[in-house]
């Protein structure tokens, strides 16, 4: 037997044993369970409370972890890559993404609302570094693609940005709490949403920005003093 054998039978088994934890905590996330404790995703892992912590020192982490490992990236990719071949249609490859996030929504939204627990009271990263939502990002970027050669970098930006307020757990959480809308009927807003936005991130692009007008001046060719605040 080599040195490295032991070495790599216990980072199998490691391995094996992280994932036992990670796929007990989706099981009991995708059952319904928005929060289970320690010693329910133990039990849930058949290894012990000390175990579970062993490989994550928080629950949260491993709930955010078990969150993230649930969703599939594949699908929402493979939908912007079927709906535009060419990679030159930015509104079909963005409807597709949301006629796909759409879909998955049903099964991701209760693990979209633990997510969104669990980083919403976080401790902040360094200064500029989000908390999360890379992944929408990314798909967000693939989607808008074809638009770089017709934004500038700070235009491409801020659009991704808006669609980002329009897009996602969030967006689907306000059309269902407090608008009730369908299925449907989401997609349909979310879909007229996006499109507003891409109009108006061109039209930006082709007008130049307004010029600041000089301050008007009294009869005395002085400025006329500042309105008083309420």
């Amino acid at each position: 037997m080599s040195a490295t054998e032991p070495q790599t039978g216990r980072y199998r088994q490691r391995r094996r044993t992280r994932s036992a934890i990670i796929n007990a905590t989706a099981e009991l996330l995708r059952s319904g369970r928005s929060a289970p404790g320690v010693n329910e995703i133990a039990d849930a892992a058949d290894v012990s409370r000390r175990t579970v912590y062993q490989y994550f020192p928080t629950v949260e982490q491993l709930l955010l972890d078990a969150t993230l490992g649930l969703l599939s990236q594949a699908a929402v990719d493979d939908a912007i890559d079927r709906a535009d071949p060419g990679g030159n249609d930015a509104p079909s490859r963005v409807n597709a993404m949301i006629r796909a996030l759409t879909d998955m929504s049903s099964q991701t939204m209760p693990l979209g609302r633990s997510l969104i627990r669990l980083t919403v009271d976080a401790p902040a990263g360094s200064t500029g570094q989000p908390k999360r939502g890379y992944r929408r990002i990314d798909w967000i970027k693939t989607a808008i693609a074809p638009l770089r050669g017709r934004l500038d970098e700070a235009g491409f930006e801020r659009l991704v940005s808006a669609l980002a307020m329009v897009i996602g757990w969030e967006a689907l959480i306000v059309l269902q709490d407090l608008r009730g809308l369908t299925p449907g009927e989401q997609e349909e807003v979310y879909t007229w949403a996006a499109r507003a936005l891409i109009q108006a991130a061109l039209q930006d692009q082709l007008e130049p920005p307004p010029r600041r007008q000089p301050a008007a001046a009294n009869t005395a060719g002085k400025p006329f003093p500042p309105a008083p605040q309420p």
